[in-house]
């Protein structure tokens, strides 16, 4: 069978080329730059636990702790009080779960890049071709193919194709699809600097800073980074105005005097350091003291609002910034694309090793594009009251809450609630049918998430229940007190000859796991877990008629929920290899089920269409997208090169050149057009019924 054709080389297709390849698939990443990565230090991203995990997983995990830096705290001021402090987990040997929250990991963007192509760059099943830039696709009901333009310019002949291409993808564009949204939704000025702050490790979000002097609605943020290195952003009013070298030099300036305190120095003396400007650090004012920085990058950062219409189209489908753009009020867009590979590369990998069903294919739609469009409609309804709350009433944008509202920015910056948290898959086309879900209460609902626990494996070794994701399907028994017994005696004790010998008929993939413990189960409590780390059902006991049925539905079998009868597209899958894993004390002989109540399972997939359109830097030194449409933002870096502020998404595809490329135009590229969606627009992105404030083709 062909290989996947991945068009794109940032982190999301790098990160869904080698998803694919543990899973068996070869695929070709199509990139149309010469495989060298821009370092910019301004250019970060933050990755929550699920997503760091992730890309742990795919090989990873090092660069994450030499690159990345994990928060000790996150504090929220306000003028000079503190508000809100979220102290994180210290890192433990066995990363043991407790009350305190994950920290996210941040780390320059280019870092992660290089990982994940050093990690593919091991990889027998995967290629990745520089110099080939997308021209043409055409597909039947065989496979796709794709023309590319370049020194390796020729035909790719693919099984399946997926555009992570970036906010100006050309596969959306080939494929027809619109991308409609609101444009310049937010604007931050960005600055990397090398600095000593009151706070170390810990990250601050300073609303209303009393020397900012932009009134109440000003905001700056500062986030720790590894080698000493921090990441600024100063939220801009709603307008085109560039930002100078010298207005984001002096709020540098600005802030780092007000978090250091004041110093009775004589008027026109300061500190002295290494900055970029001629002066040293030195504050020309009576009583302020900037503390030595340097300067090392600057950007302005432009966030837009989109959401694709469709995500699949026959063989080709779109993630990361080709599908989606998002980033206001602390909301990570590469976060989302992460969680785009994590879910698209298991469906497809079922596909190519043993057929799949249409409903199996379309399920990646309707879970991640329903996801995200529930994201973008919250931090839509969130923005009147976070940056005009003086002109909405509390119960308007949020019905029946009383939050305050550095509680929402925190959900946002810490991936928490409706504006950050990881999705729930409340009514999936991939649900069980209603006979198999009747099982025993568990804190975590179906379609949500499971629970990093320790788990035993087959071998003996106890490992991290989200360890083991991404293979198939993960069959849990919580069994307490099972760590007495001698792993030679689990293949004969209690439930698990029965369960070995049902997991070993499942339909797909699938791997027998033992806890002595999961939040809300009982001893016997079976759960299991998609390959993507969302949970499908728990059962009492060992009832392989209902797990035969919940892994039927998992792999898109025909049961009629939700999408109607699955049309088959290949073979029937093959019969999995034998999973036996447990602990006979605690696993008892009971094959008693407990019936739960039904589960809402209110349907995410068909929300209205929102979106987000993250752009970020364009490349330093460069003129081409402010003269062609870009953002129209300048500022400079350490050596006085001029930023273009195009949009450059998460998938690594510049953006600053031009918003006249195609059928985007400005708003793509961070240019304000029309009416209706420029920045501070109070009204939702695609509300249901209408239609959007903007799109390509209008």
């Amino acid at each position: 069978m062909d290989p996947v054709i991945v068009v794109g080389a940032g982190p999301v297709g790098l990160s869904v080329a080698l998803a694919l390849a543990r899973l068996g698939v070869p695929s070709v990443v199509l990139d149309e730059t010469p495989g060298q990565e821009e370092t910019r230090p301004a250019r970060t991203a933050v990755l929550r636990p699920d997503t760091a995990a992730f890309v742990g997983r795919l090989g990873c995990a090092d660069a994450l702790e030499s690159a990345g830096t994990r928060w000790t705290a996150w504090r929220i001021m306000r003028r000079r009080r503190l508000v809100e402090r979220v102290a994180f987990a210290p890192r433990t040997p066995d990363d043991a779960a407790g009350p305190a929250p994950a920290s996210p990991v941040h780390l320059p963007q280019h870092a992660l890049t290089r990982a994940l192509r050093a990690a593919l760059a091991r990889e027998k099943l995967a290629e990745v071709v520089t110099g080939s830039r997308l021209a043409d696709l055409e597909q039947d009901e065989h496979g796709i193919s794709a023309h590319t333009r370049g020194p390796n310019g020729t035909w790719w002949r693919g099984s399946y194709l997926i555009g992570c291409d970036g906010p100006r993808s050309t596969v959306r564009k080939l494929l027809d699809i619109r991308f409609p949204g609101r444009t310049a939704v937010e604007r931050h000025a960005v600055a990397a600097l090398r600095c000593e702050l009151p706070w170390p490790g810990e990250a601050l979000l300073h609303r209303s800073p009393p020397r900012q002097g932009s009134g109440p609605g000003s905001e700056v943020s500062a986030r720790p980074l590894a080698d000493g290195l921090w990441r600024l952003d100063w939220l801009l009013p709603p307008g085109r105005e560039l930002v100078t070298p010298d207005a984001l030099v002096a709020r540098i300036r600005d802030s780092l005097a007000g978090w250091s305190g004041t110093s009775p120095a004589e008027p026109g003396t300061g500190s002295t350091g290494t900055g970029p400007d001629g002066d040293g650090n030195r504050w020309h004012g009576p009583g302020r003291l900037v503390p030595p920085y340097e300067l090392l990058d600057t950007g302005v950062h432009t966030v837009h609002h989109r959401l694709a219409r469709r995500w699949r189209q026959g063989r080709a489908f779109l993630a990361g910034d080709a599908a989606h753009l998002l980033g206001a009020l602390g909301t990570q867009g590469l976060d989302e694309g992460l969680r785009d590979a994590e879910n698209l590369a298991w469906k497809l990998g079922l596909a190519w090793h043993h057929g799949a069903s249409e409903l199996l294919l379309d399920s990646y739609q309707a879970e991640r594009r329903g996801a995200v469009a529930a994201r973008l409609r919250a931090a839509d309804q969130a923005l009147p009251l976070l940056r005009d709350g003086r002109s909405v009433r509390w119960r308007t944008v949020l019905p029946g809450a009383a939050r305050g509202r550095s509680t929402l920015l925190t959900d946002g910056h810490l991936g928490r609630g409706p504006l950050g948290a990881p999705p729930v898959y409340a009514r999936t086309p991939l649900a069980p049918p209603a006979g198999a879900a009747d099982g025993p209460l568990v804190e975590t609902v179906p379609g949500a998430p499971v629970v990093d626990v320790a788990v035993t494996a087959s071998d003996g070794s106890v490992v991290r229940l989200h360890d083991r994701l991404g293979q198939g399907l993960l069959v849990v028994l919580v069994a307490p007190g099972t760590t007495v017994w001698d792993r030679r005696h689990w293949q004969s004790a209690g439930l698990m000859p029965r369960l070995t010998s049902a997991v070993a008929a499942l339909p797909m993939p699938a791997e027998l796991l033992v806890t002595e413990s999961y939040p809300g189960a009982a001893a016997h409590t079976v759960l299991l877990v998609r390959p993507d780390g969302h949970l499908v059902t728990a059962l009492s006991g060992v009832r392989p008629e209902e797990m035969t049925a919940c892994a039927e539905a998992v792999r898109g079998g025909a049961h009629g929920r939700g999408a109607g009868a699955a049309r088959r597209a290949g073979s029937e899958g093959a019969p999995v290899r034998p999973a036996g894993a447990g602990e006979p004390a605690g696993l008892g002989t009971s094959g008693t089920s407990g019936a739960a109540p039904e589960v809402d399972r209110s349907d995410s997939s068909d929300t209205p269409d929102s979106s987000d359109a993250s752009g970020a830097f364009g490349a330093s030194g460069a003129s081409d997208g402010a003269e062609r449409g870009g953002s129209g933002e300048r500022t400079t870096g350490a050596d006085g090169a001029t930023d273009a502020g195009g949009a450059m998404g998460a998938d690594g595809a510049t953006g600053a050149r031009g918003a006249a490329e195609g059928r985007n135009g400005g708003a793509e590229g961070g240019e304000t057009t029309g009416s209706a969606g420029t920045a501070g627009a109070p009204s939702p992105v695609d509300p249901v019924g209408t239609s959007m404030l903007h799109s390509e083709s209008d």
